[in-house]
């Protein structure tokens, strides 16, 4: 009756036992405990799988997100449940591991006494064998083995050290030796075999033994001066990292001994221009880092494949090292790849520039001579202080924003350069803040109408080009993954982007954008004419574009053309428009699948052009870039794929 229930109950114990079972250990739970999405597991499984976390923490099993680390509390009514199952199991789970035990240790003890046991003569039985006849099929001893060596019968028979297992150098269809090696299917084969690989590459096992042992030391060759230039490619990333460091630190001391003169007036900026300096800083050493880290895994990859190598050229057994050999001949490493990675110049320049700009404009100010001030007490205006007069002092011309504040309310300003004939003033006043250079009004309009007519012209030079004349501007863009939103999913070695039905969840970090579904590319554009082309399929739902690298990467406002700091074309369903600060222009419907996008650095212009048979212009940007530039693209639709068109130049 006991044994009748026990069996009864076999079934639910085994349904039961399948749900107390942790999803990461596959065991019976251990101190079980709950996660907010009602999931259990192990207390030591969760742990160790949130081990090293700090953000971005989830369920092993369903993969909800926590905004941060769970408390843990332990589930008392799951602990009861697997005591008494562990209970009435118990019994019976240790038997069958003891069982399984002891028949685990009788065959390790079986293969151990046929390793160590000598190969005997087939013929007797008991003396241990001297050689292995091929021919026959049969070892033999010393005294069974003379008549291989007298009788001119045996005088063809192929002789060879003892062998154990003479099965595996027969072929198991026709029960023949092998003699043969078949390279196209990578396998051991009998003469009788060769029929049905009549059409195949066979040769004998020594000359394919020969062959394969060439092959591999010429691949481990190969491999050797991988590995070298790769550990050159990473001595050459760590200068160059170094050099990059050096040199900003070379530019802060020289901007600190500017500011030293004003630091009572500019004390703000200087934190703000140094902080320009370390995020570019930052931002080169992060990319550094990642190449690095790269390269250090290709080199890994690489070391791994010679040491399979030379293990294998190690093995004396034909069939083993033929098996091994086959393998890693298909085995293949790609050349290690260093992309150009430089600091933004440019960027540095301008603000040391601006340091010295706002040096001599400080002391122009509060070293005028004495005797010309008591004039200018006489004006109509309360009397200020000479130096917050010139700091409060509006733009000619100009109506004031508002209130001015004294720069001791702290509160911050924005540098002007001041007009030529204020310039060529001494004793004329002339505001100062403390800012980026204004553009503002020149003395006459005519400059700026040359100007803009030189900007005409050369748009429409470059709009008379065909495209053979543009790819000597051609620049291959790769996509920046430090960049890509955690719904866009990057292919084809960082030349192709799509969106991701589910979160990627990428690690952190500061340049990757968190709002919208974006990506910028890898090289980045300060000087110079550039040209690249986007292949576009099922164009609902994208956009291609440029960017500032400062443009902020959380928010609505971090989306492409919501900004000052982007132009872009987007496509919206049929829809076609041009954005740039948050300004719509619609556009007329092109069919083109393929666009091309001509940056001009120094002249002001990005064009947007659809490439077919011919080239038609979709829409042009004029403005001054006073930052570097990146090629930038947002994703939405699940069906929209863009591709980077790689162009020889």
């Amino acid at each position: 009756m006991a044994a009748l229930t026990r069996a009864s109950s076999e079934p639910s114990l085994a349904a039961l036992e399948e749900e107390l079972t942790c999803s990461i250990c596959l065991s019976l739970f251990n101190s079980p405990v709950t996660v907010p999405c009602g999931h259990n597991f192990c207390t030591s499984c969760l742990e160790l799988t949130w081990a090293g976390l700090e953000a971005g923490f989830s369920c092993p099993q369903c993969r909800a997100t926590f905004a941060g680390r769970p408390q843990l509390r332990k589930n008392t009514v799951l602990c009861r449940v697997v005591e008494q199952l562990q209970g009435c199991a118990g019994g019976e789970q240790q038997q069958q591991q003891q069982q399984r035990q002891e028949d685990e240790d009788e065959e390790d003890e079986a293969v151990a006494e046929e390793a160590a046991a000598p190969v005997c003569c087939d013929s007797c039985l008991q003396a241990q064998a001297v050689q292995t006849c091929l021919t026959c099929m049969a070892s033999f001893c010393a005294e069974h083995l003379r008549p291989h060596h007298d009788s001119p019968a045996f005088r063809d028979h192929q002789l060879c050290p003892p062998v154990r297992d003479l099965q595996q150098r027969k072929c198991s269809q026709h029960n023949k030796l092998f003699e043969f090696f078949c390279r196209q299917h990578g396998t051991c084969i009998c003469s009788l075999c060769l029929l049905s690989h009549k059409l195949c590459h066979a040769s004998p096992l020594q000359q394919a033994k020969a062959d394969a042992e060439s092959a591999l030391k010429k691949k481990l060759t190969e491999l050797h001066n991988q590995s070298e230039k790769a550990t050159r490619a990473m001595n050459s990333v760590r200068t160059s990292q170094s050099q990059a460091a050096e040199t900003a630190a070379r530019k802060r001391d020289l901007m600190r001994n500017e500011f030293l003169e004003i630091k009572a007036l500019i004390e703000e900026k200087e934190n703000q221009i140094f902080k320009v300096i370390t995020e570019e800083e930052k931002r080169v050493c992060n990319k550094f880092d990642y190449i690095y880290t790269v390269l250090g895994s290709k080199k890994k990859e690489i070391q791994s494949l010679r040491d399979q190598i030379e293990m294998a050229l190690t093995e004396h057994d034909d069939v083993l090292f033929l098996k091994r050999a086959a393998a890693l001949q298909q085995a293949s490493t790609k050349e290690a790849f260093v992309p150009v990675i430089e600091m933004d110049q440019n960027l540095i320049h301008t603000a040391y520039q601006s340091a010295i700009n706002l040096k001599e404009i400080v002391k122009h100010t509060v070293s005028q001579p004495k005797e010309k001030r008591p004039e200018e007490k006489q004006t109509p205006r309360k009397t200020k202080p000479p130096q917050a007069a010139a700091l409060n002092r509006p733009i000619p011309g100009k109506k004031p924003p508002g209130p001015q504040r004294t720069c001791k309310e702290k509160k911050p300003c924005q540098v002007q350069e001041p007009l030529q004939e204020e310039a060529d003033n001494p004793d004329k006043k002339f505001p100062i803040s403390f800012g980026a250079p204004s553009t503002g009004a020149t003395s006459t309009g005519a400059p700026k109408a040359a100007a803009a007519a030189n900007t005409k012209d050369l748009i429409s030079s470059f709009l008379q080009k065909d495209r053979e004349e543009l790819l000597q501007y051609a620049a291959n863009i790769t996509l920046d993954f430090n960049t890509a939103h955690n719904k866009v999913l990057l292919s084809d070695r960082y030349t192709k982007m799509s969106v991701s039905d589910t979160p990627l969840n990428y690690n952190h970090h500061p340049q990757r954008f968190t709002y919208c579904s974006q990506v910028l590319g890898f090289q980045c554009f300060k000087r110079g004419v550039h040209y690249w082309e986007v292949e576009l399929q099922q164009k609902n739902f994208c956009a291609i574009g440029i960017c500032y690298g400062s443009m902020d990467r959380e928010g609505p406002d971090s989306r492409l053309g919501r900004n000052s700091s982007s132009w872009c074309i987007e496509w919206f369903n049929a829809k076609i428009s041009a954005w740039h600060n948050d300004v719509e222009k619609n556009l007329p419907n092109v069919k083109a699948t393929k666009i091309g996008v001509l940056l001009h650095c120094e002249g002001g212009f990005v064009i947007f052009l659809a490439v077919g048979e011919k080239l038609n212009l979709i829409y042009k940007f004029k403005t001054q870039f006073t930052e570097a530039l990146y090629p930038a693209f947002w994703v939405f639709s699940s069906g929209t794929v863009l591709s980077l068109c790689q162009m020889k130049q």
